[in-house]
């Protein structure tokens, strides 16, 4: 695995050879979630997941591609300040999982959909919280501008590509949740901590485009 080498017609290349198609996301069945590293916490029975869609905005600098992140506004009523993508539920009038992750990626930080390429889907995720989350991996053409809604952003962030992409980054951490020891990914950035739902994301897009191999085997 080279991440280095992931710039221009090569990223993209991998990209579409590896990703899932777009045109049909809302059929995935979720193959990732949070239950993951800790199956025997799933529970037995639950109701029905919300639909939601998120964008991973890959940013094609000239000096290397980054990947754009979120901080959630400290108020929100849920995941406060913790790092995520930009998205959210699915609503009435989104045709589909990459019109809702274009819609909130508008909503929540400005960035027009001219400038996003969508490239494909990656693997649908359940989180615990009850969302069934359909990644979607788009290209952002640098220029932009973007405009946060303090309501639910605080800030963003980019992380180098070739950092993401590096599964062997991605190291398994635990905490107690409802009264049981829950493991979770966790990617370490200066300054940064992504965790969860979206390291989760994270390391099944790794999985995808470098092995294949399912990351809820991982010890």
């Amino acid at each position: 695995m080279n991440t280095d080498a992931l710039e221009g017609g090569a990223l993209q290349a991998l990209l579409t050879e590896r990703l899932l198609p777009l045109s049909g996301p809302s059929r995935q069945s979720a193959a990732f979630s949070d239950y993951d590293l800790t199956p025997d916490l799933r529970p037995e029975r639950s109701g029905p997941l919300v639909a939601a869609a998120v964008l991973a905005p890959i940013i094609l600098r000239p000096s290397g591609a980054t990947m754009l992140f979120t901080i959630r506004a400290a108020d929100l009523p849920s995941h406060p300040g913790q790092v995520s993508f930009p998205g959210g539920r699915l609503q009435a009038e989104d045709a589909s999982e990459v019109a809702a992750a274009l819609r909130e990626t508008h909503e929540e930080i400005g960035l027009e959909a001219g400038w996003i390429k969508p490239i494909g889907a990656g693997d649908a995720y359940q989180t615990v919280t009850g969302f069934h989350v359909q990644p979607v991996i788009g290209l952002i053409t640098p220029g932009f501008t973007l405009r946060l809604d303090p309501r639910e952003v605080a800030g963003v962030f980019e992380v180098p590509l070739r950092v993401v992409l590096d599964g062997k980054r991605y190291l398994a951490e635990q905490q107690m949740w409802r009264g049981h020891n829950r493991r979770y990914y966790v990617l370490d950035y200066p300054d940064h901590r992504i965790w969860g739902a979206t390291a989760g994301m994270l390391k099944a897009l790794c999985d995808r485009l470098w092995s294949g191999k399912s990351h809820a085997a991982a010890s």
